[in-house]
């Protein structure tokens, strides 16, 4: 008789346009271990009695979570990592060796892998004093993006004013000294006269705009310097109007799969307690783009 296999999955609803079943399974296949990673769908109104019959599964590993569990399952966890605590969601629980179920949020790692990317392509400005970033959205990816930059320099955009100086406040520089905006001043016409490049340029998109059956983001990037880096949480399109842009002004773009497979691997790790097998990201890529 087959002894159970160890598993992980992926909890949310809707569920079936996931990615990371393919993932993981990729990475499992690539080191030869044994287990899986499954996507299941479920509710905010089921979530406590699901997560209390894994609680009870020796071969359960744990669960990434995606929209709109995030916020939800927080609560139901028995620790809870700073990364989560700063995003106020977790997108991953994982069940410790004493039966504890710990909240954390790997999408922080999936921002760091990105904007880490993107900077080892960035050629510095001549004068450079600073990296500054440009963050568009107020929601739980643009938190995410927060915790992990925490202390840099970072303008927050949003549709809601209130809540960018509210965000900018609590993760930046602060909304007195205009490091918050309203999302519309991103579509201004650049100022002329410009003045020698003195700050190197990050721009990150943590909205749905640009997202299929979702309008674009409007913003100039040509009110930015060549050398910055744009960075789209989008990866359905993966060439977002954004990206295309960015491209066409020979800036560097970096794409939603950047994010979305940095995330993971630290997810892998949690589940399966071995590193996942990076060296095989370009196959990886491939198959997540068929």
């Amino acid at each position: 008789m087959t002894s159970p296999l160890p598993f992980a999955e992926v909890i949310g609803d809707p569920i079936g346009q996931s990615k990371s079943p393919l993932i993981h399974r990729f990475w499992l296949e690539k080191l030869g271990l044994r287990g899986d990673y499954r996507a299941t769908r479920v509710g905010a109104r089921d979530l406590p009695a699901l997560l209390a019959e894994r609680r009870r599964d020796p071969d359960w590993r744990g669960c990434n979570i995606t929209m709109p569990l995030k916020e939800a399952a927080l609560p139901l966890a028995d620790r809870v990592s700073e990364e989560a605590r700063l995003v106020k969601a977790t997108n991953c629980l994982v069940p410790d060796r004493d039966g504890a179920l710990v909240a954390t949020n790997t999408d922080v790692d999936g921002v760091r892998e990105a904007v880490r990317l993107g900077g080892s392509r960035q050629i510095a400005c001549a004068n450079h004093v600073a990296t500054l970033f440009s963050l568009i959205g107020t929601g739980g990816a643009a938190r995410a993006a927060l915790a992990e930059l925490k202390g840099a320099e970072i303008t927050v955009f949003g549709r809601d004013e209130a809540k960018a100086a509210a965000l900018s406040d609590e993760f930046g520089p602060g909304a007195d000294y205009g490091f918050s905006n309203h999302i519309d001043a991103l579509a201004s016409e650049p100022s002329g006269g410009r003045e020698p490049q003195r700050y190197d340029h990050i721009v990150i998109n943590a909205t749905s705009l640009g997202m299929r059956g979702h309008p674009p983001l409007a913003i100039r990037l040509d009110a930015f310097p060549a050398n910055t880096v744009v960075i789209d949480m989008v990866y359905d399109p993966l060439e977002t109007a954004l990206l295309a842009e960015a491209r066409r002004l020979g800036m560097v773009a970096v794409d939603g799969l950047a994010m979305l497979v940095g995330q993971a691997a630290r997810a892998f790790e949690l589940f399966f307690g071995h590193p996942a097998p990076r060296q095989h990201d370009a196959e990886l890529r491939s198959l997540l783009t068929a």
